[in-house]
Order: C-alpha cells, then sequence, then structure tokens
C-alpha cells in the first residue's frame, strides 16, 4: 500500500471526495483519507499518477500530494494565511466608513468599490473552490452554499453582511486550520516515536546508520539517553530503561545480560550492548506505528454514518432554502429580497463542517490518547464497542496469571527433608529445558554442586540418573508406577502437577507447582466492574478443578474449562448476543486466535508474545497489565461520549438557528456563528480526548 501526505488538507469535506473519488478510479483495490493526519493510503493493481487523480476528483486546487510526511504550517505559512484576512478586514472598515460620511447616494461607487475588493480578497478561494465544484459536479459543500448565500446577499443590496459573513467565514477557516493542525501535531508526535539511528559495532568499528540497514545478528551500542533502535538481547550492560513509549508504563525497567529489550524505549543510565533479534520491520516499536497508522482505514459506525448523513442533510437545507426563497413571496407574503434574505441565512447555517470535521478527530485523539498509554486500538470502530462491553471473558494461563509454573509446596516423605527433596531435583533437572524443570533450579536459589552421572530421559515421564552414585528418579506418577516404587500412606490428587522424587528405589516426596496470579488481577477485575462490565467468565484449556479453584478466588460469574481453541470460538458465538451488550474476550496465545478473532472486540496481552494473537486481536495491551483493559474501555467510552457530544451540539444549534433564519430573527452574523462558530467549539471539544 502506497501512502501520501495531502498539504494543505483543511477541509473535512474535502477529505471525503478524494476518498469517494479515487474509489471510483480504475485499478483502484482500496483508498483511505485520513484527515486526522493528512494522510492518503493506496493500494492499485496498475500504475496511477496519485497527483493527476487527486486533482480530478477534488474542487479545492490547493491541495497537493506529496510523499514526504507530515511536516506542519511554519511561522511564514500561518501569517499568509492570515494576511488577506487582516487585508480585506481592512477594506471592509474603509467601506463603512465610506458609505457613512460620504454624503451622496445611499451606496456610493466608492464604498461599493472597498466592498467589493474586500469580499474578494478574503472570498477568492471560496469563490474559486465553488467555481471548480460546480464544474466537477460537487454542487453542495460548503464553498458553494458560502458562495451563494453571500453573492445574493450582494444582489439584493446587503453589501456590508455578505463581506463580513465571507470575512468572518475565512476567520473561522483559518482558526478551524491552526486547531487542527494543533491536533496533527499531537497525533503525529505519537507516530514520530521512532528510532532514527543505530550505532552499529563491526570489527571492532562502531557506525552510524539506519535502523533499517542492520541486519539481524549484528552488534549494536545504545548511549544513555538513546532510543534503542532494535529489538535484541543485552550482551553487555546493566541499568534502567524507559518502557513508557512502548507500554505505556512510567516506572522504568532494569535490564542486565540475556534480558530482552524492545526498539522504541530509551537507555537511562547505562552503555548496552545489544545483539539484535528483529529487522526493524519486524520491531515491536515498527508494528507498533504501523497500526496506529493503519487504524482510521477501519471507520466507526458513528463516522460512516455522518458521512451519509452530510451527502443528504446539506441537499435538504438548500432545498428548504430554495423553497423559503420562493414560496412565501408566490403566496403573497412579504418582500421577495426579505425571503431572500432569510434563504441565504439559511444557506450558511447549513454547511456540515463541524460533525464532518470534528467526529473523525475525535475518533484520532482516542486513538492517540490510547496509544500513549500503551494500548493500541486498531480502528476506530472498536471505540463504539469498547464503550458498549458488558461480558469481559478471559483466558487464564498467561492472561490472569503468569503463565509460568512456580513451586508452591514441597512434602518430603521416607525421612527425607524439603531441602533433600529439592537440592536432589534441581541436581538433576539442572541442564533440562522442559518449564516445571526450570522451576526446580530457581525455586532452589543455591550453587548446583551435585554430582549427575548416566542421566536418561523418558519420554513423557521424566528422568533417571546417578547421584553421587545413587539411582535417582525425577517425573511423573507414570514414572514411578513404570519403576515399581510404591508411596506410602500418600493421598495423591491427580489434579495437582506435581513432580515426584524417589532415591534408590525409595519414594522421598513430591514438588507441588502452580501458575502464580498476576499481581493486579483482582485489582483489574475491580476497575472493569467499576466500568460497567457485568459479567467477568473464564474460558480455560485447563483442568475443571483448577479453572475452578481460580473463578472462585476471583469471584468470576462464570468458568468453562478443558475447551480447545476452536471450542473457545464455538461457545463465544453461540452466546453471542448484542443485546445484552458486546463481548470482549482477553488472551494472550497462538491457541487463543480464534476466540480472539470471534469476540466484538478481542485484546491481546502483550505484544511481545504471540504474533497471532497481536494480529488477530482489534486491541493490543502492550504491557502484561490487566488494569489497561478497564482503561481502554473507559478510554473508549470518553471518545464516545465526547463525539455524542459534539453531533448532538452542532445538530441542536444548526436545526434551531435554521428555524430561527426561517423566522426572520437570526440575521447572518448569527448564522456565522451557527456554522464557524459552532465548528470551532467541537472541535476543541473533540481534542479534550487527547489530552485526557
Amino acid at each position: 500500500m502506497q501512502q501520501y501526505h495531502l498539504s494543505n488538507l483543511d477541509c473535512a469535506s474535502c477529505a471525503l471526495k478524494i476518498e469517494e473519488g479515487l474509489r471510483k478510479m480504475p485499478g483502484v483495490i482500496s483508498v483511505n483519507v485520513d484527515f486526522s493526519t493528512a494522510s492518503l493510503h493506496l493500494e492499485t493493481d496498475t500504475p496511477l499518477d496519485v497527483k493527476s487523480a487527486v486533482r480530478a476528483v477534488d474542487a479545492n486546487v490547493g491541495i497537493s500530494v506529496e510523499k514526504s510526511a507530515f511536516q506542519g504550517l511554519t511561522l511564514n505559512q500561518t501569517w499568509q494565511r492570515f494576511s488577506p484576512i487582516a487585508i480585506s478586514g481592512i477594506l471592509l472598515v474603509l467601506g463603512l466608513f465610506s458609505m457613512k460620511y460620504t454624503r451622496v447616494t445611499p451606496y456610493p461607487m466608492v464604498s461599493l468599490g472597498f466592498f467589493v475588493a474586500a469580499y474578494l480578497v478574503s472570498g477568492w478561494k471560496v469563490l474559486r473552490n465553488a467555481w471548480n465544484g460546480v464544474l466537477k459536479g460537487q454542487i453542495f459543500d460548503e464553498n458553494f452554499l458560502m458562495s451563494m448565500a453571500t453573492l445574493g446577499a450582494f444582489a439584493i443590496g446587503e453589501y456590508a453582511e455578505a463581506v463580513g459573513v465571507m470575512l468572518f467565514f475565512m476567520v473561522g477557516d483559518v482558526l478551524e486550520s491552526i486547531s487542527v493542525e494543533k491536533s496533527r501535531r499531537s497525533i503525529n508526535a505519537v507516530l514520530d516515536a521512532k528510532p532514527r539511528y543505530a550505532n552499529l559495532l563491526e570489527n571492532g568499528k562502531l557506525s552510524v546508520v539506519q535502523p533499517e540497514d542492520v541486519p539481524v545478528g549484528s552488534t549494536i551500542l545504545v548511549k544513555p539517553g538513546e532510543m534503542i533502535p532494535l529489538d535484541g538481547i543485552v550482551i553487555g550492560g546493566d541499568g534502567m530503561i524507559d518502557t513508557a513509549p512502548i507500554t505505556g508504563e512510567s516506572v522504568p525497567k532494569r535490564v542486565k545480560i540475556e534480558d530482552e529489550v524492545w526498539a522504541g524505549t530509551i537507555n537511562q543510565d547505562a552503555l548496552l550492548t545489544i545483539r539484535v533479534s528483529h529487522e526493524y520491520a519486524n520491531t515491536s516499536i515498527a508494528r507498533i506505528l504501523e497500526l496506529i497508522e493503519l487504524a482510521s482505514n477501519r471507520k466507526s459506525s458513528t463516522e460512516r454514518f455522518i458521512t451519509r448523513f452530510a451527502k443528504v442533510y446539506t441537499p435538504i437545507v438548500f432545498g428548504i432554502a430554495a423553497l423559503v426563497a420562493i414560496l412565501p413571496p408566490l403566496l403573497g407574503y412579504g418582500e421577495i429580497s426579505e425571503w431572500l434574505y432569510r434563504a441565504f441565512v439559511i444557506l450558511v447555517i447549513s454547511c456540515p463542517c463541524a460533525l464532518v470535521l470534528s467526529i473523525p478527530l475525535g475518533y484520532f485523539s482516542g486513538i492517540g490518547n490510547a496509544s500513549s498509554k500503551g494500548i493500541l486500538v486498531k480502528g476506530t470502530v472498536f471505540f463504539d464497542i469498547l464503550a458498549k462491553v458488558k461480558t469481559v471473558i478471559f483466558d487464564k494461563t498467561g492472561t490472569l496469571t503468569h503463565g509460568k509454573m512456580q513451586v508452591v509446596e514441597i512434602i518430603p516423605a521416607g525421612g527425607f527433608t524439603k531441602e533433600q527433596v529439592l537440592s536432589i531435583a534441581a541436581g538433576v533437572e539442572q541442564g533440562s529445558q522442559h518449564p516445571l524443570a526450570k522451576s526446580i533450579v530457581r525455586a532452589y536459589k543455591q550453587p548446583l554442586g551435585t554430582r549427575v552421572d548416566e542421566l536418561k530421559e523418558i519420554r513423557g515421564m521424566g528422568v533417571v540418573a546417578k547421584v553421587d552414585s545413587s539411582e535417582v528418579l525425577v517425573g511423573n506418577l507414570k514414572l514411578l508406577e513404570k519403576m515399581g516404587i510404591v508411596l506410602k500412606d500418600e493421598t495423591v490428587d491427580e489434579d495437582d502437577t506435581a513432580v515426584y522424587v524417589s532415591v534408590e528405589g525409595e519414594y522421598a516426596g513430591r514438588i507441588l507447582f502452580s501458575d502464580v496470579l498476576r499481581k493486579e488481577t483482582k485489582s483489574a477485575l475491580a476497575l472493569l466492574r467499576k466500568e460497567g462490565v457485568s459479567r467477568l467468565m473464564i474460558l480455560s484449556g485447563d483442568k475443571k478443578q483448577t479453572t475452578q479453584e481460580m473463578a472462585e478466588r476471583l469471584e468470576i460469574d462464570e468458568f468453562h474449562a478443558e475447551l480447545l481453541p476452536e471450542e473457545k470460538y464455538q461457545w463465544i458465538d453461540s452466546k453471542s448476543n448484542h443485546n445484552e451488550g458486546y463481548t470482549a474476550y482477553i488472551g494472550d496465545g497462538i491457541n487463543d486466535g480464534p476466540a480472539l478473532a470471534r469476540a466484538d472486540v478481542g485484546i491481546a496481552m502483550g505484544a511481545f508474545g504471540s504474533d497471532v494473537a497481536i494480529e488477530t486481536a482489534d486491541v493490543v495491551i502492550m504491557s502484561d497489565d490487566l488494569t489497561k483493559v478497564a482503561e481502554g474501555i473507559r478510554i473508549g467510552k470518553r471518545t464516545r461520549r465526547i463525539v455524542l457530544q459534539n453531533i448532538v451540539f452542532a445538530l441542536v444549534v444548526k436545526i434551531g438557528f435554521i428555524v430561527l433564519g426561517v423566522m426572520g430573527i437570526a440575521t447572518m452574523w448569527e448564522a456565522v456563528f451557527a456554522d464557524v462558530g459552532v465548528a470551532l467549539i467541537t472541535l476543541l471539544n473533540a481534542m479534550r480526548i487527547m489530552r485526557g
């Protein structure tokens, strides 16, 4: 997919026209114009001259297509936008002054000259775009409506009001552009958080290169204060890194040799030597930026509705204005100039800028806010869903728990002590890669001086070894049964995860394991309840008793255990009922892929886990902090609430002023507020989401 920047795209309806126009062109597979970032994402199956194509479909000839990224306005460019307004304002004042103090006809030519000059200076861009729109069949937009209203005001002799409306429309347009610019800078600050260079170490020589040019397996140096440019493993150094750009966590993390580090995090206080594990395109930061940039491709139902609504709303209001101008004079009610004036007021009011502008910016501000907190939302559509989530379903292992078995109890037998049982097992398992073996070695926490000879692994059961000339067995119950070892006076729960130990044919004891609950799990569930989630569930592939104990401990409403991945999918599919609210599924592994895909919103825990989970999920929590789920729901609710506030406010004000315009109470000055003022207010309201 190709990406372009659309400079001078300060008109929300223009973005819609460009997108719709390009979509109809031959060879275009997919297209998305994101007004929030002024970017064009285009996929074609045949070569396309994008610059010519954009000129062909949009009436605003000021928009240009560039391959460069968002740069922002310079001070000089900002002044260039204000200078026509300043000149027009001076000419308007001169026109009013000359009209008042010239003692000839009420509207002498000198006054009219000032008004015409002021009108052309402030409105030439609007008039030009309106004319281009007419030539391309794009009639019902703000340029055409404003041109019709002000030219009509000129025609009936309301020169000062015509110039004043155009002038304040342009002031509002520039202020909107500046507000959009500020919002874009905030959004692009998130997208701009990427490494610029890497210190590559080759044959003892250090060179500065682009992160994209560093192959896997290379060695890089990261100095204190620098951003880590690539994912990798620390092979030298010990210090603190700031993971906030990736995870949103404010507390720095200590890393040492053999620890994994991620591109986009900041090295705080040590010289780190890192062996690169992923090429730049596959790093965490690259995936994050790609997801954020493409998030607006999946638009919310509210955005799609407003797009359709704007197409219908503007022609309807134009028709109302036409009826107001024609019917009353024909029926003998008042002068035609009076009703024409009212119609022109309605035209000014009818511009849908406030809706078309503020809603996409509101949703994208939500994406930026969530991203800054380590929550990646893959499309604005999921904010609406998150706001309505009533059921949250958890995978157990690796989600509610750490997913790593730990020694929780040692039960000795036959005169052996706990220390002896653990020491023997750790000595035998010290070279094994089995998860339970690693847990035993971690639990011992002492130097392993045991001499192990003739170690033999029995697949699926355990190991047999010679330890200091004694035969030792470490494994499961099947291993002891196979070797004829009897557990005297032992009550064994087959649901326990345990490793059994025997020495010289005598049972020595067993080691019990459990997956440890995350420290934030209980508080995360409480926060979800606080956010209005009415049902919490567990769908697990683990044993029924283990899952039941977990559910009872956490006061989970419902659980289902011993499920295969496809059974999780089928269960969610059979229970999906939007009348009771939406369902979120939270998982972290490959086996969670089907369930993540089927849920109304799939939430993956930890972007450093399964690639399948992050690709399938709709929302990705960049850390393993479960409390971020409730925070994501809270951001979704706030985003949707502010967007709905803007919709209601804009429609109520516009409809109210249209009624006032028909009644002859509202003048063009009030109409300007109903258009420009409402657009600015809704835009500022939308920007609160980014700051929240």
